[in-house]
């Protein structure tokens, strides 16, 4: 696993797209016509962690899916901004209610819309099949591809930096 090149001390935040992200970027449609994801769940262990140990974790998707909504949801996630086409209104309007300042904040994005909010955090972050523009604003790209782990990778990697991955509050002790 490669490390992120950035002082991961200062990470209090982390914001994730969906799709191609922490869902595949393949999304088979029901028969009504609403996509289908799969998500990973080590990524979703991480998500709920990140929550319970205090971080600021956000979803900022242009899906509109109301499953997408519950899983997140059900993981602890309280910023969860759906049908986002443009999201540097999504990104601005969390900033405003938590006092983040961006160089506090790690982004993952994998395609063009996530393009203009990467370029406002400290920490741009991409899956490994992210689009080829994506890849070069981020600081990191992972080894792992969307719905792969990567949301996984990149928390991991901040929560060992901070001295909280594998410690007694990650267990509740």
């Amino acid at each position: 696993m490669s490390r992120i090149d950035y002082d991961l001390t200062l990470v209090k935040a982390f914001i994730f797209d969906v799709d191609g992200v922490l869902s595949s970027d393949m999304v088979p449609l029901h028969p009504n016509g609403e996509p289908m994801r799969m998500v990973n769940i080590k990524d979703g262990y991480a998500l709920q962690l990140a929550v319970r140990l205090g971080y600021v974790v956000a979803i900022i998707t242009g899906g509109r899916t109301e499953a997408v909504k519950m899983r997140f949801s059900a993981l602890g996630i309280r910023h969860i901004y759906m049908g986002a086409s443009i999201k540097t209104a999504a990104y601005h309007q969390l900033v405003q209610e938590t006092g983040l300042k961006p160089e506090e904040v790690l982004y993952m994005g994998d395609d063009i819309p996530d393009y203009e909010v990467m370029k406002k955090v400290g920490l741009p972050t991409c899956p490994a099949d992210a689009a080829p523009e994506i890849k070069s604003i981020s600081r990191y790209i992972s080894y792992k591809n969307g719905g792969c782990g990567c949301g996984r990778d990149v928390i991991e990697q901040v929560l060992r930096a901070q001295g909280k991955w594998m410690a007694d509050e990650a267990f509740g002790w």
